[in-house]
């Protein structure tokens, strides 16, 4: 019957994991996006940093809910999931939102490397004068890729065969038996290709960056004081290295994802998809405390500037 419940101790184990890595990604993407928008009504306007990050922290919260259904309707009611469009329709936004999430993220990088690296190139100098302008576009550029992706995938999970009884018991994030012919491989080239491209865009957000901030010490070296610049050079570094260092261990998870799918190891699967759930919530944590206005806001909720203005007292 499609209204009973299918539910082991496998899957709910990995289901109560999943919903607590969801719930404080999902708290630490909503504050972002609650803090920018008290900013956006005070100020009536937000700044190209603030921009990217609000739609980042819109596209991790949709994606994180999206995925946290689908992970409930494969675990608790997987009858529900292979009704007709739905599992299309879970693949289609799952896939919209994931690829929002990496395009918005490779914009950000590309954004502190353009305002923050100096360099004399005339097209550089271009590139600086004009980013503010250029932001909205890229974002929409971002959203109309992600939105062709979604199509594709929607097409594709429309065409492979599922066996429903079999996946499902394995506890296998419904996909370890769908039937590997021809046309279950393109999503995995899709997958891949959305990974690679914003992949290497980080990667020259962080050389160039690297090499500015290399460049603009050793003019620095004999001032001895402090430099606004390359303060600025730091925190974006340190936010894109981050960045960079998880977006690598992604990446590694998606291609073993891809391994272990073929080869139906759930156990495996499931290691891979927690830090895939880890991910959104971490990266935004990071880029909280690289900013200092999302950071003074953090710091003021929770209890921990109390506890230390009171042993100051």
């Amino acid at each position: 019957s499609p209204h009973q419940s299918n539910v082991t101790s496998y899957g709910a184990t990995a289901l109560a994991i999943i919903t607590l890595e969801v719930f404080a990604g999902l708290w630490i993407n909503a504050f972002i996006v609650c803090v920018l928008c008290i900013g956006w009504v005070k100020k009536k306007t937000l700044n190209s940093n603030e921009k990217i990050l609000f739609l980042l922290g819109c596209s991790r919260f949709c994606s994180l809910c999206i995925s946290w259904a689908y992970s409930f309707l494969t675990f608790i009611y997987p009858n529900y999931l292979y009704v007709h469009t739905t599992l299309q329709l879970t693949v289609f936004f799952q896939t919209f939102f994931s690829h929002c999430n990496l395009w918005i993220s490779a914009c950000l990088c590309g954004f502190y490397c353009i305002k923050i690296a100096n360099f004399r190139n005339r097209f550089f100098i271009y590139l600086k004068v004009k980013i503010d302008r250029m932001v909205p576009w890229l974002l929409l550029g971002a959203g109309i890729l992600a939105l062709a992706i979604g199509i594709i995938a929607y097409n594709i999970a429309d065409k492979p065969h599922c066996n429903n009884h079999n996946s499902t018991r394995q506890g296998n994030f419904g996909v370890a038996n769908i039937k590997m012919d021809k046309h279950f491989f393109p999503s995995f080239f899709l997958a891949g290709f959305g990974y690679a491209a914003s992949f290497m865009a980080v990667i020259f957000a962080a050389v160039f960056l690297l090499f500015s901030l290399w460049k603009h010490k050793c003019k620095m070296q004999t001032n001895s004081m402090k430099d606004l610049s390359m303060d600025a050079h730091i925190r974006a570094m340190k936010s894109t290295l981050y960045f960079l260092v998880m977006y690598s261990i992604n990446f590694v998870c998606l291609v073993l994802e891809m391994v272990y799918v073929t080869m139906k190891g759930s156990y495996m699967t499931f290691l891979i998809v927690v830090f895939q759930y880890t991910f959104p919530g971490l990266h935004s944590l990071i880029l909280i405390f690289s900013n200092p206005k999302l950071e003074k806001t953090l710091l003021k909720i929770l209890p921990l500037e109390r506890n230390v203005k009171c042993k100051v007292c």
